[in-house]
């Protein structure tokens, strides 16, 4: 088996678009578009405790948290995904999406806001 060791891949057609053949070898899938473009493991006051592409975040109130891009995003239209540190049910409501940011807000089963410790990914293009 060969290894191969590079800092840099480019595609030949499109220097930024690299198309990697999937298992059982009948699809490809873009390796750009199929990498997670930023991810955070917050506090609940929106302190990082971990992050990669996320400059910050702000405790914006009660379970109420703005993070913010350290390189933006193309468009506003991508998606969150995440998950909540803590032992009871917990909502998590993405509220608005940015080019640089992108707003959550974690509520209980009854609706009522709460502070969490969450971590989320960020998937889509970026600027």
């Amino acid at each position: 088996m060969a290894t191969l060791k590079t800092n840099t891949l480019t595609g030949t057609s499109t220097a930024g678009s690299i198309a990697v053949t999937g298992e059982g070898n009948s699809t490809t899938t873009n390796l750009q578009q199929g990498l997670a473009k930023a991810w955070f493991q917050s506090s609940n006051a929106a302190v990082l405790q971990d992050s990669f592409n996320i400059s910050g975040g702000t405790d914006n109130g009660t379970g109420d948290y703005t993070f913010a891009y350290s390189n933006n995003m193309n468009n506003q239209l991508y998606s969150c995904s995440g998950h909540i540190i803590d032992l009871n049910p917990r909502i998590c409501n993405v509220t608005s999406t940015a080019t640089s940011s992108y707003r959550v807000v974690y509520n209980n089963q009854e609706d009522e806001d709460r502070d969490v410790a969450n971590a989320n990914d960020i998937n889509g293009d970026l600027a």
